[in-house]
């Protein structure tokens, strides 16, 4: 039996919670999450609780056990306080600014490169090194995070570029001093 699977989801106050066949829908303070799960995998709502139950100990009922039920606790923490990845710019020169919704990067390349989000997702640059990008789906949350960090990857030599706070860059040792 999955440790994970079998812990039943609390849900706060204040959220709703449906399902209906394969949809799950989880309505809170900052949003609205809908997903589709897998057909297998019975969820339901008893109360202020959420359980997952797998119909099988096949490997594939197993894998998606586990994997179900935190993307449901994470629909569940979404909705009530949100996720947040920080990003840290580090290079000379490199500096973030938000323009409206959206946030313009100078980091190195010829032209600024500015990244729109979609709805659901906020940026904001606390300092000109730093961007935090907000959100209440975790999964779209990463996703623009790691499409800002690919802007300019961290790269082994210097360190330079975008990087993950508290991201460590294992550094290379460069070209070997000329041999006498």
């Amino acid at each position: 039996m999955s440790r994970i699977g079998r812990k039943p989801i609390e849900v706060p106050s204040g959220v709703e919670v449906s399902v209906n066949d394969t949809q799950i829908t989880v309505k809170g303070p900052k949003g609205t999450l809908s997903r589709a799960l897998h057909r297998d995998m019975k969820v339901t709502v008893e109360g202020s609780t959420i359980t997952v139950e797998r119909p099988s100990d096949n490997k594939t009922h197993r894998s998606l056990h586990g994997t179900t039920r935190s993307v449901v606790n994470n629909m569940v923490s979404g909705v009530t306080e949100g996720f947040s990845k920080s990003l840290e710019l580090v290079g000379v020169g490199y500096r973030a600014s938000k323009s409206g919704d959206k946030i313009v990067l100078n980091v190195g390349y010829s032209h600024p490169v500015e990244i729109t989000p979609e709805a659901g997702i906020e940026f904001e640059v606390p300092s000109n090194t730093k961007i935090i990008v907000r959100g209440i789906d975790k999964e779209r949350v990463g996703a623009y995070a790691a499409q800002i960090r690919s802007v300019r990857e961290p790269e082994p030599y210097k360190g330079k570029g975008i990087k993950y706070e508290g991201e460590r860059i294992i550094r290379k040792e460069g070209k070997a001093g000329k041999k006498k």
